[in-house]
């Protein structure tokens, strides 16, 4: 079996498996590349989105609308205004909290406490991707 530093160990046939110590499941997290980390930040889609692109999440990218579902913020929807790969968190406009000097400093969500209710489709690439899906489902 040979290891694989980022994607798990791999068999003679070429599956990965993957290790289920929570050590080993952190450490392939925060070492993960951009490419990986790009996947992780997904949130789920609204219900309405869902039905009519086939798929059931999609990786957050700036200029979507969101809302959150989980922490203080719950119910808030708006643009996202950053998404920080590094810290895998998802900066959301007027989303912020006061500092001890009064000045307030955007708050990062976390895109699992996440569900994307309007998709930025500027990018032609990611309308592309997203019909795809939808000749998918209609087959």
């Amino acid at each position: 079996m040979a290891e694989d530093r980022i994607h798990g160990i791999h068999d003679r046939i070429g599956r990965i498996e993957m290790s289920e110590k929570a050590k080993k499941q952190r450490k392939r997290l925060y070492n993960a590349p951009h490419h990986t980390r790009r996947k992780v930040m997904s949130a789920t889609l609204n219900d309405k989105l869902r039905e009519r692109y086939n798929t059931r999440s999609l990786p957050l990218r700036k200029g979507d609308e969101v809302e959150v579902m989980r922490g203080s913020f719950k119910g808030h929807v708006d643009k996202v205004a950053k998404v920080d790969r590094k810290h895998y968190r998802v900066y959301i406009e007027d989303i912020t909290v006061q500092k001890a000097d009064e000045a307030q400093v955007p708050y990062g969500v976390h895109p699992s406490n996440l569900r994307i209710v309007k998709l930025d489709l500027s990018d032609p690439l990611r309308k592309e991707k997203l019909q795809r899906y939808q000749q998918e489902g209609s087959k």
